[in-house]
């Protein structure tokens, strides 16, 4: 053997010995650290959601306007097409009319600006003249009444929360997230949920109880934020809020809340925990057929993609993976590494709401046989 060769060779068996010696040394530290913090951690969460009792079943956002009649999509489109275009061009929405019978539908990425349409809309077949003239100006009464129904409703849930002195425009923008969903769940009570949880995590740890609620409230802020705007809602919101002078270690948690950057404070983790509690509740969300199963097709893929991998599946909806493995390719210690590796390429390559847990078996076996 050359020199560069016997060199290779002691560098692999090395290399292969520290990734046994990591690995143990891994499994022990784990082990010591769980006893003292999943007490703690525990008893947290659990007196959190013991304090808070929230309604499982919100009501599901539409945008479908019922007509009294059929004759009246005619008026609606007008003639060569003139109310149909001034309706659309006032309110700033796509209006669709096609032959589903009794019904139009506003199309749009803004809830504000979906929602004042359809009150303009039914006002318009209420007063029964539809011009341009009265388009313009059943907008503008509808869009003082509604800015008025979010301010309204932002009060409401900064006196839930037990909070003052939020910007009118800030009490606005958390009034529209009762007409923004995710995954069908209510956003304008997920904010609520996550803002008692967060106060009710803070209390027991003795932290800024006021502090952590108006965080909880303000983290999904951004959703509603105008579709034009680039970034993610995390990042949006916060820098929303920033202007409207919110203190730094809430703008930090709203940026943090799904670690766009790195959770550098206690505040930040509590919102994390409590958006994920709020979001992984039994019923609160609902899932379309085919992202389910595309989603766990994805999740068996990247775990079958490493070596050693016999065969995964994906149960409790996804958020849980089991691995088998080969005995003769993966032992004891490097079961963790591998489980640490599957769970690091699964955060890379997927977005989905709440954790997933990667459990990684290797069964051994002994057969014997009596005559």
């Amino acid at each position: 053997m050359s020199k560069d060769h016997i060199k290779e060779e002691l560098i692999n068996i090395y290399t292969q010995e520290a990734k046994v010696d990591a690995s143990k040394e891994i499994k022990r530290i784990e082990e010591d650290t769980k006893e003292q913090s999943e007490k703690l951690a525990k008893k947290v969460i659990s007196t959190a959601i013991q304090r808070f009792a929230g309604e499982y079943v919100a009501e599901q956002t539409i945008s479908s306007v019922a007509l009294p009649g059929d004759d009246i999509k005619g008026r609606l489109i007008g003639r060569e097409g003139r109310n149909i275009r001034a309706f659309e061009q006032i309110c700033g929405v796509d209006l669709i009319i096609d032959d589903t019978p009794g019904m139009v539908v506003i199309s749009c990425f803004n809830v504000v600006r979906k929602q004042i349409a359809r009150m303009t809309l039914e006002r318009l077949i209420a007063d029964g003249r539809i011009h341009p003239a009265k388009i313009e100006d059943f907008y503008e009464k509808s869009k003082v009444q509604f800015e008025s129904r979010l301010r309204d409703l932002g009060e409401k849930a900064q006196m839930e929360i037990g909070v003052h002195g939020m910007h009118p425009e800030v009490l606005k923008m958390i009034g529209a997230l009762n007409w923004r969903t995710s995954y069908m769940q209510n956003q304008y009570q997920h904010s609520l949920e996550v803002a008692f949880l967060c106060g009710a995590m803070a209390a027991e740890l003795g932290l800024n109880t006021k502090q952590a609620r108006r965080a909880g409230l303000l983290h999904d802020i951004g959703k509603v934020m105008d579709a034009s705007m680039e970034g993610s809602h995390a990042m949006v919101g916060a820098d929303f809020v920033k202007k409207y002078g919110e203190h730094a270690d809430i703008i930090h948690a709203i940026r943090a809340h799904h670690e766009d950057v790195k959770p550098e404070t206690v505040l930040a983790h509590l919102v994390m925990a409590a958006d994920a509690i709020s979001g992984a509740r039994p019923g609160v969300r609902k899932f379309l057929k085919e992202s389910y199963v595309s989603r766990v097709t994805d999740i068996e893929k990247i775990a079958n993609s490493f070596e050693g991998v016999k065969k995964s599946y994906a149960i409790s909806a996804g958020r849980e993976i089991r691995v088998l493995v080969e005995n003769s390719k993966i032992n004891d210690e490097t079961t963790v590494i591998l489980s640490r590796d599957i769970a690091k390429k699964i955060e890379e390559e997927m977005s989905y709401p709440g954790t997933i847990k990667v459990s990684v078996i290797r069964e051994t076996r002994s057969v014997g046989i009596a005559k």
